[in-house]
């Protein structure tokens, strides 16, 4: 219906996640949940690996101790912790993927930019970020199991290709899990919040692939396989804090139409702010036709501010994208063209 330099590929900041998430609701499925598992392999030594679960705190720490030395029902034994030292190892990538290489390192120790790990506490942020996670995973955990009365000899080592289960064969078990909030809630965290660290696991797992670059590449796959229109598309990250990345909003507008086609729709809708009502948009345009009516994603940079989403009008739903790199004012603007098209009918008056 519009289109004023809809072609021109811009930095998206959050608008980013519109991509991620779409991409991880299609490939993963709507009850797809975030696992961490305590493995007890057939030598006896455990293993504790994760999914990044955004939502992961102390209590599962608690829980997984106590797993750990064989309590909780996971061995028909009580003593059989007191002995020997519980043999552990935490998996975990190495530290050059924790953040996306061109993060500025200023984000890095910002909440925001808290690193993107497989165990993480709490999203690893605090006030701040977490500088070292794995670190503080471990430390937790070895105070935890001590607390409890157990021994551990406990290190942290990094992924293999291979799952527990095929290493070492059908003797290695589960003895305890935590599972994440399901896929919709995990969407509404990103999109709604614009939460990036979710996000950024989000895209990692829909990729199956925790190399930031890896993912990256088949998230910009999986969006020329839905025949959007990708012209100087560059996707380096999953939450849109990179300034690496660059989309148009024609791609994101298509993106948002092919969304509401597919059978998943409701969900990938439901994920978005509500104009004056919810999430990053609740204090936006209250008061005005567009409360209510508008289910966006917003992003915000230095220099960036970018809102993207659904319109809904008297003539039926709008995908409206818009994106400003360098403007001076662009939320004023973009108020204005989302209450014009909210007030354009393609169709002749009758009257």
């Amino acid at each position: 219906l519009a289109d004023v330099n809809g072609a021109i590929p811009r930095v998206p900041a959050s608008n980013q996640k519109l991509i991620s998430t779409a991409f991880a609701l299609d490939q993963l499925g709507p009850d797809f949940r975030l696992k961490t598992r305590l493995w007890r392999r057939a030598d006896g030594v455990l293993e504790l690996d994760g999914q990044g679960d955004p939502d992961l705190g102390l209590a599962g720490v608690q829980r997984f101790a106590m797993a750990a030395l064989a309590r909780g029902g996971s061995t028909t034994d009580p003593n059989q912790w007191s002995g020997a030292p519980v043999q552990l190892m935490l998996r975990e990538e190495p530290q050059q993927r924790w953040w996306p290489s061109d993060w500025h390192p200023a984000d890095r120790a910002e909440a925001y930019g808290a690193p993107i790990t497989r165990l993480a506490l709490t999203s690893n942020a605090l006030s701040r970020a977490v500088s070292n996670p794995a670190a503080r995973f471990k430390t937790l955990m070895q105070r935890e199991i001590e607390r409890q009365g157990g021994k551990v000899a406990l290190k942290v080592v990094q992924p293999t290709a291979q799952p527990v289960q095929s290493r070492d064969g059908d003797q290695a078990v589960v003895l305890h899990e935590e599972s994440s909030a399901p896929m919709h809630a995990l969407l509404s965290l990103a999109n709604t919040e614009s939460h990036n660290f979710t996000a950024e696991v989000l895209l990692r797992q829909a990729a199956d692939a925790w190399d930031v670059n890896q993912a990256s590449h088949a998230a910009m796959r999986w969006m020329r396989s839905q025949n959007l229109p990708t012209q100087g598309l560059r996707v380096a990250d999953g939450s849109g804090l990179s300034r690496g990345n660059r989309v148009t909003s024609r791609t994101l507008a298509a993106l948002l139409m092919r969304m509401n086609q597919h059978p998943l729709a409701a969900y990938y809708r439901a994920s978005m702010a509500i104009a004056g009502q919810r999430g990053t948009l609740r204090n936006y345009f209250r008061g005005t036709s567009l409360q209510g009516r508008f289910h966006g994603k917003t992003g915000t940079l230095t220099g960036v501010r970018s809102v993207s989403g659904f319109l809904d009008t008297p003539d039926g739903v709008r995908f409206v994208s818009m994106i400003s790199n360098g403007a001076g004012s662009p939320n004023s603007t973009i108020g204005r063209v989302l209450q014009s098209v909210q007030r354009f009918s393609p169709c002749p008056s009758s009257s």
